[in-house]
């Protein structure tokens, strides 16, 4: 069945390997990290799997931060309790900043949510928009790296 899904993927025109594997890396969850490998196991050229997934990745990021920050920006701060799992994330936030957030939040949350929620508490968009950017690349790049030993390893 992957020889068969790899057959087709050859098949399609590069740019459209290129934007489909971009799309997945949009998706919370799949992210770089997740659509980097899953193109390279049906066939997309390692390098170009990795990078349209990086892409993705920080596209949609970009977009969930700067309609977070401008959402916030027109709320009024009104005070009222914050739920235990806000107030959890306040803790790490508090406890790592946004780097420390960035970089490990990947493990629990996807990035989009992740950014939007540092951003509703108050970080800078730009430093989100940083670090998610860093974090994006080194996760998509571990993980696009160990697909690929993976695959090259099983062709043999």
């Amino acid at each position: 069945m992957i020889a068969d899904i790899q057959e087709f993927t050859a098949s399609v025109d590069p740019l459209w390997q290129w934007l489909a594997v971009m799309g997945a890396g949009a998706i919370p969850f799949v992210e770089s990290y997740g659509a980097g490998p899953i193109g390279i196991v049906v066939g997309v050229t390692p390098i170009v799997a990795i990078l349209a997934a990086i892409v993705g990745n920080i596209a949609s990021m970009t977009i969930v931060v700067l309609a977070t920050s401008g959402a916030r920006d027109k709320l009024t701060n009104a005070e009222k309790p914050q739920s235990p799992r806000r107030q959890r994330f306040t803790r790490a936030f508090d406890k790592w900043g946004v780097p420390g957030v960035s970089l490990l939040g990947q493990w629990i949350l996807p990035s989009q949510i992740t950014s939007s929620i540092m951003v509703g508490i108050g970080a800078s968009k730009q430093k989100v928009i940083v670090w998610q950017i860093v974090s994006i690349i080194l996760w998509g790049a571990a993980f696009g790296a160990l697909a690929w030993a993976a695959v090259t390893a099983i062709r043999g």
